[in-house]
């Protein structure tokens, strides 16, 4: 099924915070035009098909020119991107439903493992990338604070404080807030602490949380336009780009951290019926470049590369103590033992529930 049948065109305001965590919404930017043909363009031209998720588009949007200015120099050949933009569980359901993307960036492993196990992903995709993981660029967990940070709130340690509300979304059904939750996790975990601990810990937290918002922008909307709780959980990548858009929000970057990893992968499926891999895999292989890289850390996320990570180290305070989600074994552990029906995470809500 072609992109047009999914995307569903919405403004965009870049002077709104909230439209930076607006992760329902989706739309088609074309670079340039073309006729249809073999892999949607014409002789001499292929249209690759972009699945994103909604912040990285400011991104992109300055990657995809540097691309295929390289590619036309390199082969003659004309590249344009159809672009889809949206929550990244909602655009991970509409590629195994159909949307024939040859590229998929979604925002975290565990969304593009689904798309593996619906078969369009052959396994072994993150080895392709010539970092090794798959992962194209990262960020980590902050809390956003309301202005002056009343609560004087300075780490993951204040959200368990009995006059501190916290808002975040529900891990239940946002792939987002799982993130949020192994922060929490790994606070106890990662410095010594027990999973018993750990779990008495994010109870706490959660304690806190008034409601359990669905996905990040009914999140936001708590927060700013309903004016619940005293914090949000959020990232790093997205209160840089709301500053760069106008809003100067306060954040702390707690010290003890988890690395919010995004990954890139070709749907091998799509991409071969569309006829195209060669430069598909060339646009993967360019996303790795300092020059792409460069874009990447530009709009607030952490770039992958070394020498990049170096030029804009003082935009990116170090983390003293930086975990990942393969320190807890991976998403195919990770979701079945915390958000699975019955899992951690129910448990944690049926106590919350039962004071």
């Amino acid at each position: 099924m072609r992109l047009d049948k999914w995307n569903r065109w919405k403004p965009m305001s870049l002077k709104s915070f909230i439209s930076l965590f607006l992760v329902a919404v989706s739309l088609t930017v074309m670079t340039a035009s073309c006729a249809p043909g073999n892999g949607g363009g014409a002789s001499g031209s292929k249209e690759l098909t972009l699945v994103s998720y909604a912040v990285t588009r400011a991104a992109y949007e300055n990657i995809i020119p540097l691309f295929t200015k390289q590619w036309q120099e390199k082969t003659g050949e004309t590249v344009t991107f159809a672009q889809s933009y949206g929550g990244s569980g909602s655009q991970t359901r509409a590629v195994i439903d159909g949307l024939d993307a040859d590229i998929v960036a979604l925002a975290l492993s565990a969304d593009t493992l689904q798309i593996q196990e619906a078969g369009l992903i052959q396994p072994g995709w993150e080895k392709k990338t010539p970092n090794g993981d798959g992962i194209v660029h990262r960020s980590v967990g902050v809390i956003v604070t309301r202005a002056g940070n009343p609560k004087n709130i300075q780490d993951w340690d204040d959200l368990a404080r009995d006059d501190v509300s916290v808002i975040t979304a529900n891990p239940k059904t946002s792939g987002g807030a799982r993130w949020n939750y192994m922060a929490l996790w790994g606070k106890i975990t990662k410095t010594g602490g027990t999973e018993a601990q750990a779990k008495e810990f994010v109870t706490k937290v959660y304690a806190n949380v008034p409601v359990l918002p669905r996905d990040a922008r009914e999140a936001t909307d708590a927060f700013f336009v309903q004016n619940q709780g005293d914090a949000l959980i959020n990232y790093e990548n997205e209160v840089i780009l709301a500053k760069q858009q106008g809003q100067d929000l306060p954040y702390v970057v707690p010290d003890v951290n988890i690395s919010i990893d995004n990954p890139i992968a070709i749907v091998d499926s799509y991409v071969d019926k569309r006829g195209n891999r060669e430069v598909a895999e060339a646009f993967v292989q360019f996303l790795f470049t300092p020059e792409a890289q460069r874009e990447f850390a530009k709009v607030g996320f952490r770039p992958v590369v070394p020498e990049v990570a170096t030029e804009f180290a003082d935009k990116y305070p170090k983390i003293s103590t930086l975990f990942t989600i393969e320190d807890f074994g991976g998403w195919n552990q990770v979701s079945p033992k915390f958000f699975a029906d019955g899992a951690i995470f129910d448990d944690i809500q049926a106590s919350i529930g039962r004071r």
